[in-house]
């Protein structure tokens, strides 16, 4: 009889069988499971209040996500094109340098700006871009991809290197928990110190990668010569 309890996955296949509304199709299946093991309506909700409660942080992402989709029906990305389009001699490879320090800067005190998703996608890329086509008019498909990694790598070698300098962060904790596990004890404030030269060369390697990086890419597809 405890196999009842799987009754909810039967009422998720036929819902999305039948090609019914999917959210309504999940929470039929929600509630069907609860009464099905005995939990009731009342416990379904309790346990939903907890786990909610236990798991708010991913409210942030919601929010974050929102905002920006929010944003970029509004134009978000035209307006962040039309502002580089004012900075002379601007490049994606500085772009996503400059990028790359700031998200250092701000991983350093532990502030996000909603990753690749939040920030990347909506700002740095249209910015990145724009500079190119006010050069050369146009844009190479296979140079935007190319700008494209180089500005996701911005974001991970910035939050990746810097954030272990806060001190009390996930990045931090997680290092003297793993070495805690293995009988080293680690101050948080010493890793902070030991972390700040690994980082510094991390982010300057970085800048000098975009920025030949960039040189060579638009070398290679669209010579010297701008339009």
């Amino acid at each position: 009889m405890e196999y009842i309890t799987l009754i909810g996955i039967v009422v998720v296949i036929l819902g999305f069988a039948l090609k019914l509304d999917n959210i309504l199709t999940v929470i039929a299946a929600a509630i069907v499971t609860a009464l099905a093991g005995g939990l009731g309506i009342r416990g379904l909700l309790d346990t939903l209040g907890s786990s909610f409660v236990a798991n708010r942080n991913i409210t942030i992402f919601i929010t974050v996500l929102i905002v920006t989709g929010t944003l970029e029906r509004s134009g978000l990305k035209e307006a962040a094109a039309a502002l580089i389009g004012k900075v002379k001699n601007a490049s994606a490879g500085v772009i996503v340098s400059a990028y790359a320090v700031m998200r250092a800067v701000f991983a350093a005190f532990n502030i996000s700006f909603g990753g690749v998703a939040g920030f990347v996608r909506p700002l740095i890329m249209p910015m990145s871009t724009a500079a190119v086509k006010n050069k050369y008019g146009e844009i190479n498909e296979e140079h935007e991809e190319q700008i494209k990694g180089m500005a996701s790598s911005a974001e991970n070698v910035g939050n990746f290197f810097f954030q272990v300098l806060f001190v009390g962060g996930s990045g931090a904790l997680l290092v003297q928990g793993t070495l805690a596990g293995l009988g080293y004890e680690v101050d948080l404030v010493e890793l902070a110190k030991v972390e700040i030269p690994v980082s510094v060369v991390a982010i300057v390697v970085a800048i000098i990668y975009y920025i030949v990086r960039d040189k060579r890419l638009m070398k290679k597809y669209y010579g010297s010569e701008k339009k």
